[in-house]
């Protein structure tokens, strides 16, 4: 009987075909669940089996499990998001499959609940104050000063995150964020605005793998331009974000598989932005690879799998992603250059996540990305310049549609 993996949901920008290429390899059948398979083009890769099954119905993700049971040996259950992973967690356990604790992962996801729980353990974080209403968020601005953050307690992607400045931007977001789809049953947070150099800590297990810098396009909003690994830091700014990192799992009874923590460094120090009971998505699993030659993914999946896992470092370089934002709303006629920028000694990896024809409406998240370039060298100024070459190499149009 083959050993198979189930992967619940998918996901848009990467990570989801990263798990189902390493089970592959791990000579494991990947099976997919999804509410809807047609979302993710890589489902239809060669080996998949993809179900069509509602994510949100546990008793229906049971009952599919159970009659996989008869063709297949479920070695393990995981999920490559935020949105699917709690309730992945919650299946491996009814099936006595390792796996994180759902109610720690659950409390994790709900961004006001873990700030409350950070608090507690004495977690450096920005003053925070929970919102029902536009006027609710007025009073809280007003309270921890402005600028502030205003978005939802639940979300990933930086996804209804907003930078605002005046009462009236606070308002007119909060309005927004209420009026969407979620509907008035949102939740709204509003934080004060921590200013520094942007980290994001990869943990697995209890062990610090890698800190990466991250960089943002200008507020408002805030939408991944790069990051690069290792993060260039001294051993004590190393170590004070390491403690600080730490000290989330302990605070969010975490500590099984993997954890993301993002970090600013303030005037103050080091402060918890948010902590992700997950991998990185993509491309931070390839980056990691190739700065210290850990793939994340696979020791992910043995880990879930209740295999022998390994995360010794098998060397040591410096890699750096960038982003390929669109600068204009409309239709994509063409994106070109992946061909010329992959042939750039020390690019890994060049990925568009568009194609041709596609309707381009920036929301100001990941959403706003078209692509991704990863390259690697023996320095962050060569990494820097190969990547800075690629990019110019790429090039896109898109018509506005008032124009068509």
């Amino acid at each position: 009987m083959a050993r198979a993996l189930i992967l619940l949901g998918g996901s848009i920008m990467g990570s989801g075909l990263l798990y189902v290429q390493a089970a592959q390899r791990l000579g494991l059948q990947p099976i997919t669940l999804s509410a809807d398979p047609t979302r993710y083009d890589y489902f239809a890769a060669k080996g998949v089996e993809t179900i069509r099954v509602d994510t949100d119905d546990l008793d229906a993700l049971i009952r599919e499990c159970s009659r996989l049971q008869a063709t297949y040996d479920i070695a393990g259950i995981t999920g490559a998001e935020d949105s699917f992973y709690a309730t992945a967690s919650k299946l491996g356990r009814h099936f006595d499959l390792p796996g994180p604790n759902p109610e720690a992962i659950e409390q994790c996801c709900d961004k006001y609940t873990q700030r409350q729980l950070l608090a507690a353990s004495g977690v450096p974080m920005p003053a925070y104050r929970l919102a029902a209403n536009a006027a609710d968020a007025e009073d809280s601005a007003a309270e921890i000063g402005l600028p502030v953050i205003v978005k939802p307690a639940v979300g990933s992607g930086s996804v209804g995150v907003r930078l605002c400045r005046t009462a009236d931007e606070v308002v007119e977001h909060t309005n927004s964020l209420l009026g969407g789809q979620c509907g008035a049953a949102i939740r709204i947070l509003v934080e004060e605005f921590a200013q520094g150099p942007h980290y994001c800590i990869d943990i697995m297990g209890n062990e610090l793998v890698g800190v990466c810098t991250l960089d943002f396009d200008g507020p408002p909003h805030f939408v991944y331009r790069g990051g690069a690994y290792p993060a260039p830091l001294t051993d004590d700014e190393y170590e004070r974000l390491a403690d600080v990192s730490l000290s989330c799992l302990r605070a969010l009874g975490l500590g099984w598989g993997p954890t993301n923590v993002e970090l600013r460094w303030t005037k103050c120090g080091p402060v918890v932005i948010e902590v992700n009971p997950r991998l990185a998505g993509s491309p931070g699993p390839q980056m990691v690879q190739l700065a210290y030659g850990i793939d994340l993914v696979t020791e992910h999946i043995k880990l879930v799998t209740g295999d022998e896992w390994n995360l010794n470092k098998s060397h040591s370089k410096t890699a750096a992603a960038r982003f390929l934002v669109a600068d204009r709303d409309g239709i994509l006629n063409w994106i070109d250059g992946d061909s010329r920028a992959a042939a750039i000694s020390g690019v890994s990896e060049v990925k568009f996540y568009f194609k041709p024809k596609a309707p381009i409406i920036r929301k100001g998240d990941f959403r706003d990305c078209l692509g991704h370039v990863i390259a690697a060298s023996s320095s962050l100024p060569r990494t820097e310049a190969i990547l800075q070459h690629a990019v110019d190499l790429i090039h896109w149009s898109i018509t506005p549609i008032e124009d068509r």
